[in-house]
């Protein structure tokens, strides 16, 4: 079994922030469009589409920005600390392992009960 790939960009990680705003935009925006559609007369579709479309933006650009801030202020903060002794990073080397090869998994099937 492959394992999950995993990243470790500098700064803020775009990818973890449009998902972020794509998803919080849905659940905020669609109940802020519903509320503020009921303070305005709307005639046809056309207009509640415009009106959908004009309400979303200005929520989708609002969350994204919020959301970016939230990254940016985050990842500072990570930078700020200084590495504590239970996470000894990716450079560190076990000691009890140093020196051992690393083993290909095997099949039960292929072990020799000596």
């Amino acid at each position: 079994m492959q394992p999950v790939e995993r990243t470790d960009p500098d700064g803020v990680d775009f990818g973890w922030v449009m998902q972020v705003t794509f998803v919080a935009t849905i659940v905020v925006g669609a109940p802020v469009v519903a509320l503020l559609s009921t303070a305005v007369t709307l005639d046809s579709w056309n207009a509640w589409a415009s009106f959908a479309v004009r309400v979303g933006a200005a929520v989708w650009f609002v969350t994204a920005v919020a959301t970016y801030l939230y990254a940016r202020r985050h990842v500072e903060e990570d930078d700020a600390e200084p590495p504590s002794d239970d996470d000894p990073g990716t450079d560190a080397v076990d000691p009890a392992v140093e020196g051992v090869e690393p083993t290909a998994a095997a099949d039960p099937a292929d072990v020799d009960d000596d």
